[in-house]
């Protein structure tokens, strides 16, 4: 019998390999560099609103340059509904309009990698309400692998609330402006997620269509709230962009970045390939803050980084076995 020759792979193939490759670098960095350029380049005193308002719109424009670059805005432009849109979207971008002004308040009041680690305590609550949600399992590997991201989570917070952050702000500030806020944030994030999950499988949308309706329905929200908000009143006061100098809109722009970089990764390499992005991010934050700011990690954060690393390996790596019906 003939020996089979292996198939050559495509350079179409090979070309997309590279581009997912660069994708992933960027959004590794992008993820790293994320709290330390927000917590340099944003000052204490602008107001949130704004910041978070600049960053939906700058979402909107990306989105829809690529999907305009992919010839796909035409036709969703004739298959769009607002019945549609406000039932896919609707729900998951008032939830992301909140947990963004959350990341930014916490941003402040946490040092980078401590807020970096904090932050992946979303994938234990998007676990948790896909289960509700979609009745989506989980395998026994990554039952345990959600435990050692809560163990990490306590760690942290036991290691931040009981000491001055580094932002030299007292304990209490550091609890409730910097671990509630990134905790409550991680929650609403696995509840958008799950929801947004469910709207992809239901209504096979786009991720660029969502992220354009999302950041639109979440902007109107937030603009409402500013009616009775401290911050509408600072608004009123003092201008939209008050406390901003030419480096705030640096984090804003390099935010909408990552959040266009999300749907291409996902879209091309998936849930695995993110997963090992998020992990690099950590040790890229944990670099940085090192170089830029001089700040070695605590040892709650040297203990708790090989915890959430492997967390998140083992967690991508085991996923739920899917059995095949049999005919």
């Amino acid at each position: 019998m003939p020996a089979t020759k292996p198939k050559a792979r495509s350079p179409g193939s090979e070309s997309m390999g590279t581009r997912v490759w660069l994708y992933s670098i960027l959004l590794t960095l992008q993820y790293g560099a994320q709290p330390i350029i927000s917590k340099s380049c944003i000052r204490r005193d602008v107001i949130v609103t704004s910041s978070v308002l600049t960053c939906e719109i700058a979402k909107v424009i990306s989105a829809l340059f690529v999907m305009a670059k992919d010839d796909t805005l035409k036709k969703v432009y004739k298959e769009w509904t607002l019945v549609g849109a406000l039932t896919a979207s609707g729900l998951p971008a008032a939830i992301y309009a909140l947990q963004n002004s959350l990341l930014q308040i916490s941003y402040r009041n946490l040092d980078s990698l401590t807020f970096s680690m904090l932050n992946q305590t979303k994938i234990f609550f998007t676990a948790l309400f896909t289960f509700f949600l979609l009745r989506q399992k989980q395998s026994i590997q990554q039952i345990g692998a959600l435990f050692l991201l809560i163990i990490a989570a306590v760690l942290l917070s036991i290691g931040e609330g009981s000491n001055k952050g580094s932002t030299g702000v007292n304990a209490d500030q550091v609890l409730f402006y910097g671990i509630i806020p990134v905790l409550v944030a991680s929650v609403l994030s696995g509840l958008a997620s799950a929801l947004c999950q469910w709207a992809s499988q239901v209504n096979k949308r786009s991720s660029y269509l969502m992220t354009v309706e999302m950041s639109i329905v979440g902007s109107l929200c937030m603009l409402a709230s500013t009616f009775k908000s401290p911050d509408g009143e600072a608004i009123k006061q003092h201008g939209f962009f008050y406390g901003w100098t030419p480096l705030t809109v640096i984090p804003v722009l390099f935010n909408a970045f990552g959040g266009i970089l999300v749907g291409l990764v996902t879209s091309h390499a998936g849930g695995v390939r993110k997963g090992f992005v998020i992990v690099s991010a950590l040790l890229v934050t944990a670099l940085l803050q090192f170089i830029f700011e001089g700040k070695p990690p605590s040892m709650y954060c040297l203990v708790s980084l090989p915890l959430v690393v492997s967390s998140i390996s083992i967690y991508q790596k085991y996923p739920y076995p899917i059995k095949k019906k049999e005919h």
